[in-house]
């Protein structure tokens, strides 16, 4: 988790030259971009550049985020920006949650060898991945009333997004509802990024969730899919910018609730794995659930199933990720395939345990 994980295998300086030229026939002739650069702390699947575009006189700052390069060995199947820079949008402007102002979509690859979407660059801290934020930093420093806050604050963004009401046009982006289609589609991109290499484990929690299925899933809403704290920027703990909206999808609000909780979870099993303390009292399941109650009146429910198919979601993704890792020659294959899932005992423990 201390290395920085290869997401591009794009040059920087011939993208700024493409940019330039695209903006140009977007805005005008004087139109320049900047020097980009890449974040080094978040962000492990589509593509990310920050970069200054000046035109009219004036100079805005920007973030591209660019579907990546087959030869990048992607971390999803597909990667539909459209449908990204549309829920933005409509985050911001139905639903009161402070999305980054969308710029511009671009769906043909030609400017820049793919599609790609340009957003405003917001200012404010992002409790960071690497390090995970629970080993210190600025969050884990906070004092547990600003903590508690920065906490309630987030689970807010969900309720409001899960509270407003979206036409059927809205919504036909973000493909079928339901929780069925939901984990079909996660079976879909199981088989996807594993078929060739299969992880056992990940196909005892399927089965896992097939015995242990709700009886009623519950009421479908647009979620954000990657509801974490790591996602959002923050200023004065109070979110400013709420990020990374790809995996967006119909289905239970508890997708969103749990995938909050064990993100937190995730993070805090790899910090006492290596002796400290990290955040125990943060983001704790009784308290999330509790503040989401209040601001909905809607009690989560079955959070013991969603907790497993958060973790076999993180699961799935991560091991794909280190599979990426493996191919650009960081890191060796493991012996058992099960060790590709970085947390691998906590599934285990799911599996076996009380939750």
């Amino acid at each position: 988790m201390t290395e920085q994980l290869r997401t591009s295998t794009r040059d920087l300086e011939e993208l700024r030259k493409r940019a330039t030229v695209w903006l140009r026939a977007r805005v005008g002739a004087s139109a320049t971009v900047s020097e980009m650069s890449r974040p080094s702390e978040n962000g492990l699947s589509s593509e990310t550049l920050f970069f200054t575009a000046t035109w009219d006189g004036r100079a805005t700052r920007c973030v591209a985020r660019l579907a990546p390069a087959v030869e990048a060995v992607p971390v999803f199947p597909s990667y539909d920006l459209r449908a990204q820079f549309q829920i933005m949008r409509l985050a911001r402007e139905k639903a009161g949650i402070p999305a980054p102002r969308a710029l511009w979509f671009e769906p043909d690859p030609g400017p820049l060898g793919t599609p790609f979407f340009v957003m405003e660059r917001a200012d404010g801290e992002v409790p960071p991945d690497v390090m995970p934020y629970t080993f210190g930093g600025w969050l884990h420093d906070a004092s547990p009333a600003d903590q508690r806050r920065l906490q309630d604050a987030t689970v807010g963004v969900i309720a409001a997004l899960h509270q407003t009401a979206f036409t059927p046009d809205e919504l036909a982006p973000f493909g079928a509802a339901g929780l069925r289609a939901h984990v079909e589609a996660q079976r879909a991109y199981y088989e996807w990024a594993h078929g060739k290499h299969r992880v056992p484990l990940l196909e005892r929690a399927f089965d896992w969730l097939e015995s242990h299925w709700p009886d009623d899933p519950g009421p479908d809403v647009l979620t954000w899919g990657d509801s974490r704290i790591g996602n959002v920027m923050y200023r004065g703990f109070e979110p400013v910018a709420v990020l990374d909206w790809e995996m967006a999808a119909i289905g239970p609000r508890e997708l969103d609730v749990s995938w909050m909780i064990f993100l937190h979870r995730f993070f805090q099993d790899i910090t006492a794995g290596a002796g400290l303390p990290g955040m125990p009292g943060f983001m704790r399941r009784e308290d999330v659930c509790a503040t989401y109650r209040e601001l909905t009146g809607y009690e989560p429910r079955d959070l013991d199933f969603y907790e497993m198919y958060a973790a076999l979601r993180h699961g799935v993704i991560m091991a794909r990720v280190w599979q990426r890792r493996i191919h650009f020659g960081e890191q060796p294959m493991p012996d058992d395939p099960d060790d590709l899932v970085l947390h691998r005992a906590t599934i285990e423990q799911l599996l076996t345990g009380p939750h």
